[in-house]
Order: C-alpha cells, then sequence, then structure tokens
C-alpha cells in the first residue's frame, strides 16, 4: 500500500489504470487527454511520481513500460475516507454522512440504498 495519498491529478491517472487495467503512458495520456488537453511528458513524470510513492508498478520489460495500480479502487478509497474522518471530522463517521447529506441533497434511490445498508449493518433491527 502506498505511502503518502494520491494528489487529484495522480486520481485521475489512477481511474484511468483502474478501468483500462495495465497501460502504457500513450494509453493513459489519451485516456486523460479526452477529459482535459494534458501533455504526454506531464504524464509521464506523473506516472514516475507514482511508481515513486507506491501507488502503481512499473513493468519494464516491454519496450514499451506498462503500468498498473498497486491497489484497488475499493481499497484506495476506504483508505481516503478514513483519512479524511479522521483528518476533517475527528473521526466522527456521523459527522462525516451528516455533513455529506446536509451539503448535498440525496436522491430518493440514494436514500433508499443508504436505508438498506443501515437495515443491514442492524442486522433488520429499527
Amino acid at each position: 500500500m502506498a505511502k503518502r495519498a494520491p494528489t487529484n491529478a495522480e486520481l485521475e491517472i489512477l481511474r484511468v489504470l483502474w478501468q483500462r487495467g495495465a497501460s502504457t503512458v500513450r494509453d493513459v495520456h489519451e485516456s486523460l487527454d479526452h477529459a482535459r488537453p494534458v501533455g504526454y511528458t506531464t504524464v509521464l513524470k506523473l506516472l514516475q511520481i507514482m511508481v515513486e510513492k507506491g501507488l502503481v508498478r512499473r513493468d519494464a520489460s516491454a519496450r514499451s513500460h506498462v503500468y498498473t495500480a498497486v491497489a484497488s479502487q475499493e481499497a484506495t478509497r476506504r483508505r481516503l475516507v478514513a483519512d479524511l474522518v479522521r483528518r476533517v471530522f475527528g473521526g466522527s463517521r456521523l459527522g462525516l454522512v451528516l455533513h455529506a447529506l446536509e451539503s448535498t441533497p440525496a436522491t430518493g434511490p440514494e436514500l433508499e440504498q443508504i436505508r438498506r445498508l443501515l437495515d443491514e449493518k442492524n442486522g433488520g433491527r429499527i
């Protein structure tokens, strides 16, 4: 697992790697460039930094180096949310949930999914 949290730009690259799987710099660059213009050398430099940070692994056995995410998307999300809860909400999961629901209204289907999850966590008890 990586020691340092990914920056926003690194998260964009990780999303590409999670979606596409193992990818070359060119693959990542093309995927990112569709969303917003970004330089090839910028993507290369970010991937090199991400290797140093332990966020991605580089396979240099082929002519074009291939990069893969070290941690899964779910593991990364869990780690980032846990860090957010600790740093911003003083460890209060309730604080995070209440703030999230107050700041951006949830849709009906989202609220239903939240209810199902709460029921599941509560063992069906009210």
